[in-house]
């Protein structure tokens, strides 16, 4: 039986790579969208990518920052697809500012997307992965988790607490058979970092070593990694994969 990957915020970018990368190695692919506007606008073609690589692959919806809508989300793709061998947590969101400057709504925004949301599905799939005895969790984290960065107090804890939760993660499930890594992206070519200034992107390159923005694809080949059975001695870590931006 083939076996079902779950990702979370997979609807572009990142997560749409990720998702068709890991149906290319015969997952079948479960989307989770925060709506059904983004099914529409992105997270179908995705599906549909996906199952032309002959696999199956379905969108679901649920916001992550609510924790009863992550348990009907896991109920109805184990319903769907009779296991959650592995789980990706690539939702997240950025509402930057200087830390003086930022608003309480702004920091709580971050923070339940990318920390409790993280969080909300560790719960709900970490328990059927432990019924299994089996599973590969990838939670993307960021440099600015490992190193912070200005203006993205919010974004580097919620991606400093996930990596915290991963390592916590790893101990509490590693008896039964479950491993839970982090991958932390440096610059990533994203519709994201497409808008930002030329300028801004000039003085990014200079501090990557490898000289260029990373692609989605060396992301979700690093994933593709640790959720593959040649990743089966590997868990707790933080893979860092920046191009040689941060040692």
């Amino acid at each position: 039986m083939a076996k079902t990957a779950l990702i979370t915020g997979a609807s572009q970018g990142i997560g749409a790579c990720i998702a068709k990368t890991l149906a290319a190695d015969g997952f079948n692919i479960a989307i989770d969208c925060y709506s059904e506007r983004e099914v529409e606008n992105g997270g179908e073609a995705v599906a549909a990518a996906c199952r032309e690589l002959g696999v199956e692959a379905e969108c679901f919806v649920a916001d992550v920052s609510n924790f009863e809508a992550c348990g009907e989300l896991v109920k109805a793709v184990k319903a769907r697809f009779g296991s959650i061998d592995a789980l990706v947590n690539n939702a997240g969101i950025t509402k930057d500012g200087l830390m003086v400057r930022m608003s309480e709504a702004q920091f709580d925004a971050v923070i339940n997307v990318n920390l409790k949301g993280t969080f909300n599905m560790l719960r709900h799939v970490g328990a059927v992965m432990m019924r299994q005895r089996g599973g590969r969790i990838v939670n993307i984290s960021s440099v600015a988790g490992v190193y912070g960065n200005a203006g993205q107090i919010n974004y580097s804890a919620s991606k400093a607490g996930v990596i915290g939760m991963t390592k916590t993660v790893a101990k509490e499930l590693g008896s039964r058979g479950v491993t839970c890594n982090a991958v932390a992206p440096g610059f990533v070519r994203t519709p994201m970092t497409d808008v930002l200034e030329e300028d801004y992107k000039a003085e990014i390159l200079k501090q990557i070593s490898l000289g260029r923005l990373g692609e989605p694809e060396d992301i979700a080949n690093a994933v593709a990694f640790l959720v593959s059975d040649k990743a089966s001695y590997i868990t707790g870590q933080v893979l860092v994969v920046s191009g040689g931006m941060v040692m």
